[in-house]
């Protein structure tokens, strides 16, 4: 089943539109997988996930399905057992739903959810269609999109984004830590510090070879 909805606008990940829980469904399954949920749109917008089409399998329950289209990115949170393709139907669907907007209207919100109230309803009219995969209208549309075969997506573990961002953020602060040693050692401050030591250790050098000298004048007197 169709569990949650959200739409965003990737370039900011502006959250546009919500659709509603189903009234059976316990309060706290998707509050549980909004943090999921957040970091993969976060990835989305920093261009880390790129492609189109994708499932992200989150646990042995649930999954994303998520698709990306003129900037906009529709995601909607399923059972892993809801048939991956009606899913993307659902999204195209709301996808077409969309693109009848004013696109400059669009890109002109900013606070999110309130400034489209009526896409909410849009989201909850074409979710009660796919409510149910076992229905005749759904089973029929599933065929003919694996007759035409133009619903391919891609597939990752959440765990290994969540490792790759990991490993990034650590490349990153090493990355960091070294330019600002290098800034120390280059800074102008230092300059000026070693342009005052340098007179004294002039003096000292000088004082060091005069007594070799004196020490092999010595040795050769005697």
């Amino acid at each position: 089943m169709v569990k949650q909805t959200i739409i965003v606008r990737v370039r900011d990940g502006m959250s546009l539109a919500k659709g509603p829980r189903n009234e059976n469904e316990e309060n706290d399954v998707f509050s549980s997988y909004k943090q999921q949920r957040d970091f993969i749109l976060q990835e989305i917008s920093r261009g880390d996930l790129p492609s189109s089409n994708m499932t992200i399998c989150v646990d042995e329950l649930y999954c994303f399905r998520i698709m990306v289209e003129s900037g906009i990115c529709f995601m909607t949170l399923c059972d892993l057992s809801y048939p991956r393709d009606l899913a993307f139907l659902y999204l195209q669907d709301l996808q077409r739903q969309f693109d009848k907007l004013d696109k400059r209207f669009v890109e002109g919100i900013s606070n999110p959810y309130c400034s489209i109230p009526k896409l909410g309803a849009i989201i909850s009219n074409v979710r009660e269609k796919y409510v149910d995969p076992r229905t005749q209208s759904n089973i029929s549309k599933m065929m003919k999109s694996k007759m035409k075969g133009n619903l391919d997506a891609v597939t990752y573990d959440l765990s290994e984004i969540i490792e790759r961002r990991q490993k990034q953020e650590m490349w990153e602060k090493m990355k960091r830590a070294n330019l600002s040693e290098f800034k120390i050692w280059g800074s102008k401050k230092l300059e000026i510090i070693a342009m005052k030591g340098m007179p004294i250790a002039t003096l000292i050098v000088v004082v060091v070879l005069l007594l070799w000298s004196s020490s092999l004048f010595k040795d050769e007197f005697w």
